[in-house]
């Protein structure tokens, strides 16, 4: 393996990837897994985990969780640590949401979301810190965000201010752990075709605009965000931290 190629190598890293029985989740482990990490992967379901355990080119355990109850996730990590070890990557990637107009926003989805979206990335990133200081060793967290993490659409006020407090997040633990070899980044998708999208997606109106906006002149699929979080998980982003990487088709470029 020549230098270059190991700069981007995850091989005998072990990733713990939040959100992977399915889209964007799953794309991600799986591509970590082609460059060689071990996976830990966690979601609620765990037929699909299964399934995703069965495509990944290495090793893979799956851990059933649910993320909304934030009481569980540091049960949720030790599960993790003692079966796997302790993990180099972290991947928040769960996310969750809930549309509707602002203005009849229950307060019980409002807490939902931001529990799902942005307390267990908090829990989790601390419990993988913790064993990494104490170890003295560094390691990778990658959040991902949304183009919600900068601005914002109607009907998504939970989502939206989940994800700008999650990018919010990212930085305050860049500058505070960096000095422990600890790098958190984002990124910052587009418009995705997944099952999350799915509603606005299948609505034509919608469809058209965010085809007609997006440079690239069509929805990403979950893959074009893989060569992005191996870069944001491997060494060659040693001397990357606290950054938001858009991979939106040139979305946040265009006016």
């Amino acid at each position: 393996m020549g230098k270059a190629t190991q700069r981007f190598s995850l091989k005998g890293k072990l990733a713990l990837v939040t959100g992977s029985s399915r889209g964007l989740g799953r794309a991600i482990a799986l591509g970590l897994a082609e460059h060689g990490a071990r996976l830990a992967l966690v979601s609620r379901g765990k037929d699909s985990l299964k399934e995703v355990a069965g495509e990944s080119a290495g090793e893979a355990r799956i851990f059933g969780a649910d993320l909304a109850e934030t009481g569980s996730v540091q049960g949720l990590f030790e599960r993790v640590r003692d079966a796997c070890g302790v993990p180099d990557i972290l991947v928040n990637c769960a996310g969750t949401t809930y549309r509707g107009p602002a203005i009849e926003q229950p307060l019980a989805e409002w807490r939902r979301v931001l529990a799902v979206n942005l307390d267990a990335p908090l829990v989790l990133s601390q419990c993988f810190a913790r064993e990494l200081i104490a170890a003295g060793r560094g390691g990778k967290i990658l959040n991902i965000c949304s183009l919600l993490s900068g601005r914002a659409r109607p009907t998504v006020p939970a989502y939206t201010a989940s994800k700008t407090g999650l990018l919010g997040l990212t930085r305050a633990l860049a500058v505070e752990w960096m000095e422990h070899g600890i790098n958190v980044n984002a990124i910052g998708p587009g418009y995705f075709d997944t099952e999350l999208t799915a509603p606005v997606k299948n609505q034509p109106e919608f469809d058209a605009w965010v085809t007609g906006r997006a440079p690239v002149g069509r929805w990403g699929e979950p893959r074009d965000l893989v060569g992005a979080a191996v870069f944001l998980c491997a060494p060659a982003s040693d001397f990357v931290t606290g950054q938001l990487l858009y991979v939106d088709g040139g979305w946040t470029a265009a006016l």
